[in-house]
């Protein structure tokens, strides 16, 4: 940990199932955490208050977006992402390499970087492996990912292989590049579904400076079972006294069954995006909000829930709001579904400093079959 500014101390385990706290030179957060997603520097439908009242530590904002809109150099000028967006909290920028893959067509990949077209506007643009750390750097983040090549999942070997050794040399630019002095920085993982490719660019990367290690190119189209794969064979490999992160998954099944792996930290647009789309996450499953089913259901979302919505409002009421279109509806369900998913891992937290994690994992994954 020499140099490094980031200290992780592990307070309990169970199985696999860790449970730590992580320090950063700009606070301290909880582990296993998961990080709401505010891509454009705003969570959609909540306010910085909220999201704190909630128990939210650390937000994800996105470094491409935030490069095309509005300019890393407004929010600069700002003062910075944290106060630029009002949030009291703790900020990871991803790099855009998600965004390397999602929008690939728009984009040409060499081993110098990327030059694309913005989805905006047609604008042509470049980014290097320095270029993005230079905008996180400027986005005043505390947490930094590397810049990386994340493949599509069914990517020919050859395809993924190229891509994974890419990022491994994008790593290595990406550490040579100054950084803010609170600013702590993460590697991705990438390989795909191969874990030879996976196994081996991870002893790479544990050898550069890297204060945490993600795992990226995972929730891109395969099956759970494939992930979880990945996971039972990766994680354990990755270095135990640095935090290890899951980038993109966010169901609940998989948030337990990765931190049972081993995981500390996830991010996910899920809670948000469902919720909008009228998916209400419960304990036994999810709630379609526009089944008519629940027109006129006088009960909560989630009877087990103490969120504000659960305890003020009906299903027939949030049905009534979402098939009206209302502003409202998205506000209360995505203030629900974020409910959930940051206490579905606070309980995973207090089941592993208790010893009974195996316990709570079997028994919340066994409520999984009933969906509304």
């Amino acid at each position: 940990m020499s140099g490094l500014r980031l200290k992780l101390t592990l307070q309990a385990r169970d199985g696999k199932a860790r449970a730590g706290r992580v320090e950063l030179p700009r606070g301290s957060f909880e582990t296993p955490i998961f990080m709401p997603v505010g891509t454009l520097a705003t969570v959609k439908a909540m306010t910085p208050g909220e999201l704190e009242q909630l128990g939210a530590r650390v937000v994800l904002a996105n470094a491409y977006h935030l490069h095309l809109r509005p300019g890393e150099d407004v929010v600069q000028t700002c003062g910075g992402l944290a106060r630029f967006m009002g949030w009291p909290g703790l900020i990871l920028t991803d790099s855009g390499g998600y965004q390397v893959f999602s929008l690939r067509s728009l984009m040409r990949i060499d081993d110098d970087g990327v030059s694309f077209r913005s989805h905006l506007d047609g604008s042509l643009h470049t980014l290097s492996p320095e270029q993005v750390m230079a905008i996180q750097a400027a986005l005043g983040s505390d947490i930094a990912m590397a810049f990386d090549h994340c493949p599509p999942s069914e990517a020919p070997r050859a395809e993924v292989e190229a891509a994974t050794e890419r990022t491994t040399r994008w790593a290595e630019r990406c550490v040579e590049t100054p950084r803010p002095d609170h600013q702590v920085r993460f590697g991705i993982v990438q390989g795909g579904l191969d874990l030879a490719l996976r196994l081996e660019q991870m002893q790479t990367l544990a050898r550069l400076p890297f204060e945490g290690y993600a795992l990226g190119g995972l929730s891109v189209g395969e099956t759970p079972e494939q992930m979880h794969r990945v996971l039972d064979q990766v994680v354990d490999v990755m270095p135990a006294d640095r935090p290890r992160y899951l980038m993109g998954v966010g169901r609940p099944e998989d948030l337990v069954l990765a931190i049972g792996a081993g995981i500390d930290m996830f991010d996910c647009v899920m809670p948000t995006r469902n919720a909008r789309n009228g998916q209400l996450f419960t304990e036994e499953g999810r709630v379609v909000i526009s089944n008519a089913r629940y027109r006129d259901d006088p009960r909560p979302p989630d009877p087990a829930c103490g969120c504000s919505t659960c305890r003020t409002y009906s299903r027939a009421y949030l049905r009534h709001l979402y098939q009206s279109r209302e502003i409202l509806y998205s506000r209360l369900a995505t203030l629900h579904n974020l409910h959930f998913t940051l206490e579905l891992v606070r309980r995973t937290r207090r089941a592993i400093i208790d010893g009974g994690f195996s316990r709570f994992a079997s028994r919340f994954l066994d409520k999984r079959d009933g969906a509304g």
